[in-house]
């Protein structure tokens, strides 16, 4: 992992450099008060996220806190498509004669077009519909679930926007909501200022809202996330089970981040084999030993299945289900993509979704 790491950090900087220069060729008539004042604009924009990732939990203005992050993250995403775009003109400039100025202003412009739809495709999340007919009794009418995952709510995900998240859940009148994880980003301190436990006490479900811990809980800190839940509807499930009066059993598992947690197995000996079980789990590895415990319904988040192409194309291959649906041999998976995301504000060859589920 370390390694992944240090490999992803060194191709950003090589990234950055090649843009670098490549913009600095464009601009050899400006003046050299004028290159310096671009180089460093450039590179605070291309350090921006590390400062804040660094300076997460420190107190300092709202405004800047949010810039930092929004411009780190956004930077991202311009450096990978820009890179691409920038070999693609390069390459094109051996066989057909392109001048300069035209060989990075045709990439800029294709890359910010880009980012104009990825973020117009975060902005409109799809609702994914499922019905399930589970094998074992379900006492009353079928339930109408909403299952959530990475809102990773902060100076990305911010009050604005949850509560379009909430009239979006309200408005399916759900009986049961569900939240995979990652409900919160990389610290508390965003939440607090802008009170957006305002806006999850909003949330209505009369069969209750439950959540399990992701990575990102471990990050903020996960004993500041349970004081911070506390003053919600919001219930934390840390390697616990609760059975609701329909029979069924919800089982809460604790994120991986956690190396201590309660093996799977012996969280099912903790349930009735006769009652169905939807199991919630952050991150969706070891999909197919969870399916042979005998699990009704998993639902798990985290992948965001990598949010921008190519990098989906690298999740799904680490994952056995990266996203949606797949009926295994026993359990029906959703593997959600994330209703919001961590970092970049873009949806490119993916989405962000919902999932209603109405259980019979």
């Amino acid at each position: 992992m370390k390694t992944m790491f240090m490999i992803l950090i060194a191709a950003y900087l090589c990234g950055n450099v090649y843009i670098f220069i490549r913009a600095l060729q464009t601009l050899s008539g400006f003046s050299l008060g004028g290159k310096v004042v671009f180089s460093v604009c450039y590179w605070l924009a291309a350090f921006a996220l590390v400062i804040s990732l660094f300076a997460r939990n420190v107190e300092m203005p709202e405004v800047l806190a949010r810039s930092l992050f929004n411009i780190g993250s956004v930077w991202l995403v311009f450096t990978l498509y820009m890179v691409l775009a920038l070999l693609v003109t390069d390459i094109a400039r051996i066989f057909f004669p392109i001048g300069k100025p035209y060989g990075f202003i045709a990439p800029l412009g294709f890359t910010v077009c880009l980012l104009t739809y990825g973020y117009f495709n975060y902005k409109h999340p799809d609702i994914k519909r499922l019905d399930i007919t589970l094998e074992k009794p379900l006492q009353g009418n079928p339930m109408k679930v909403v299952a959530i995952s990475d809102l990773h709510l902060g100076n990305g995900t911010r009050k604005p926007q949850l509560k379009k998240f909430v009239e979006m859940i309200n408005a399916e009148a759900p009986d049961l909501i569900v939240i995979g994880g990652d409900l919160i980003d990389n610290s508390l301190l965003p939440l607090y200022q802008q009170k957006m436990q305002e806006e999850l006490k909003q949330l209505k479900a009369p069969m209750g809202i439950y959540m399990v811990p992701g990575n990102h809980e471990y990050i903020s800190g996960i004993e500041e996330c349970k004081n911070f839940l506390k003053d919600t509807p919001v219930r934390l499930l840390h390697d616990s089970i609760v059975t609701l009066p329909n029979g069924l059993q919800i089982i809460g598992r604790d994120d991986r981040s956690n190396r201590r947690r309660t093996p799977l197995a012996q969280l099912m000996k903790q349930t009735d084999a006769a009652k169905p079980t939807l199991l919630l789990d952050h991150q969706p590895y070891e999909v197919a030993k969870k399916d042979s415990l005998g699990i009704d319904i998993q639902f798990s988040g985290h992948t965001h299945r990598g949010q921008v192409w190519p990098l989906s194309l690298l999740v799904d291959n680490i994952y056995e289900q990266s996203h949606g649906y797949r009926k295994w041999t026993h359990s029906h998976v959703y593997v959600s993509s994330g209703l919001s995301l961590w970092g970049p504000p873009f949806r490119i060859g993916t989405d962000s979704d919902m999932l209603v589920m109405t259980i019979r």
